[in-house]
């Protein structure tokens, strides 16, 4: 077999990574269950039509065939695709399995999605994402929206990674701030506004006034809007003061300001009113969210989401929901390109048991049941060698302790081959530090 290429785009991590990885969900997980979120998976393929409903595009879905030979396969709107968000996935769940589900029903689902962008350093077509949503039966109160800003900050506050900072919005102020100026295309608005940081000020006004019909000076008004920022919820008068009024704008500030104060409370300096935050898919309704990390603010967001409406509908039956999505292998992804996050070995094991002879070995095996039955990692060395080289090979692997079983009567002994300390131990007593245990990430 010839030198496998790597393919761009999907990465492998090596085992510390993956260790690391393994943590950080763990981390993330037990967050979002002290939130009372349940935990989902859906399949991994979606009807390409459904999909592709609310405004992404079909150039990022993988589409797929029954069978590699199968040419005459489903084309078209009955084709297949990966699912690129876990978002339509779970409305569409939510859609089939409304009658077996309580409401509000809260959800996380950690789960890989595809998308085929053009990769670069955090961003990938194979990647993992860690959601959480919550949905409710015809009406959702806004005080959901505040809630998810929390659950987020609490999940990335467990980590050892750098702080970040949550940028938040409703997209009714924008809605009805471009409607109070005179526009009749608040979602063009809306995905010109979104390409801000992207393409400029400059551009953007070239793009209102070529894709949502605006004005010179109804682009200079959207561009107002969306340079106020402020981290408490004195944005309110700035957007106040621009001097337009309309019913929608005015429910979107109560709405934002409930979300700025509710995390200010809990979380002082998590949140900031950013109103350039717009979010591009059309489902959006309410407030939305993008998450970054101090020190790598270039990268873009690595947490976001928002409020929707009419995405989970059925007829007359509606049910409108917030989520929010960390982006975890953007995050890693990010950190492990900086050499940021470390483990302190790269096996899970804590003890290795040497074996004194091939002869010997089940009493070695012994030694690593018992050591396993009360939570002590521990494997068993491959050969019968020297001492010194099953010493070495503990050393290769990161393994701290070395465990020899004793002979001809005398007692066993464990080593702690870092500080060379050597102790009289039996496997059903002795327990190594607990920050021994297992691997540590920092």
């Amino acid at each position: 077999m010839s030198k496998p290429t790597p393919i761009s785009g999907f990465p492998e991590w090596t085992p510390g990574q993956r260790m690391i990885e393994q943590f950080v969900l763990d981390r993330i997980r037990a967050t979002f269950e002290l939130y009372g979120f349940a935990p989902l998976e859906t399949r991994s393929v979606e009807p390409l039509d459904q999909l592709l409903r609310k405004g992404e595009t079909s150039k990022e879905v993988y589409v797929l065939r029954r069978l590699q030979a199968d040419t005459d396969g489903p084309a078209g709107d009955d084709a297949l695709g990966l699912h690129f968000d876990l978002t339509v996935p779970f409305a569409r769940y939510v859609l089939e399995n409304a009658g077996k589900l309580q409401f509000p029903f809260r959800r996380y689902q950690i789960q890989k999605v595809w998308r085929g962008e053009r990769p670069q350093e955090g961003r990938y077509r194979e990647f993992l994402q860690a959601d959480i949503d919550i949905v409710d039966r015809d009406t959702l109160p806004a005080h959901y929206e505040a809630e998810m800003p929390l659950v987020i900050g609490d999940a990335l506050r467990s980590l050892p990674i750098p702080p970040v900072r949550i940028q938040v919005n409703n997209r009714k102020i924008c809605e009805g701030f471009y409607r109070g100026i005179g526009l009749t295309d608040p979602e063009a608005a809306l995905r010109a506004v979104d390409k801000l940081d992207k393409i400029g000020p400059a551009r953007v006004a070239e793009l209102l006034a070529e894709t949502a019909g605006a004005s010179e000076a109804q682009a200079k008004a959207c561009l107002a809007l969306a340079e106020i920022s402020a981290p408490d919820a004195s944005f309110a008068d700035a957007v106040r003061a621009l001097g337009v009024s309309d019913p929608l704008l005015d429910e979107g500030i109560e709405e934002l300001v409930a979300v700025v104060e509710t995390a200010a409370a809990h979380s002082p300096g998590l949140c900031v009113a950013d109103l350039r935050i717009a979010r591009g898919l059309d489902y959006y309704t309410g407030t939305v969210y993008e998450t970054q990390m101090i020190g790598y603010e270039r990268f873009g967001s690595i947490c976001s989401g928002g409020r929707y409406d009419n995405l989970a509908s059925s007829g007359a039956v509606r049910f409108p929901g917030v989520g929010i999505s960390i982006g975890v292998t953007r995050l890693l992804g990010l950190l492990f390109g900086a050499d940021a996050l470390s483990v302190s070995r790269t096996v899970p094991t804590c003890v290795l048991v040497a074996v004194t002879s091939e002869d010997a070995r089940p009493a070695s095996n012994r030694v690593a049941e018992a050591l396993r039955s009360r939570g002590v990692p521990t494997e068993v060395s491959p050969s019968a060698a020297k001492f010194g080289k099953q010493i070495r090979y503990a050393e290769r692997r990161g393994i701290p302790y070395v465990w020899f079983p004793g002979v001809e009567g005398a007692a066993d002994e464990v080593k702690d081959i870092r500080s060379g300390e050597q102790i009289a131990a039996a496997a059903g007593e002795w327990t190594p530090p607990r920050e021994d245990l297992k691997p540590l990430v920092s």
